[in-house]
């Protein structure tokens, strides 16, 4: 499935979640626990075509840089658990520590 295919709603989850991705990887790969760093370079090329698409489609429907991240953002959750849930237990980072202590 290309990122064409996918609904506005859709692509901007996808990005959100490469972006955490990326940031998982990055702390992964500081604490030498990433086994293979070339995923940091796809994951970056990854978020790269998804803003491209989305910048695309905002052109495409005149609408201002940004609108389509902002109009879908706050319905992303990420593994199931609710963007309000995870802020109020310390937010993105306390689930990376989680996972990483074997708390979660």
């Amino acid at each position: 499935m290309s990122h064409a295919d996918l609904t506005d709603e859709q692509l901007v989850h996808k990005m959100l979640q490469a972006e955490r991705d990326l940031v998982s990887a990055r702390f992964k790969h500081k604490t030498n626990t990433l086994e293979n760093t070339s995923t940091l370079r796809v994951i970056r090329r990854d978020i790269a075509r998804l803003r491209t698409e989305a910048r695309r489609r905002e052109l495409a429907g005149s609408m201002g840089k940004g609108s389509l991240m902002s109009t879908h953002a706050r319905s992303f959750s990420s593994e199931g658990g609710a963007v309000a849930a995870t802020a109020e237990k310390g937010g993105f980072l306390s689930g990376i520590v989680d996972k990483l202590t074997g708390k979660e």
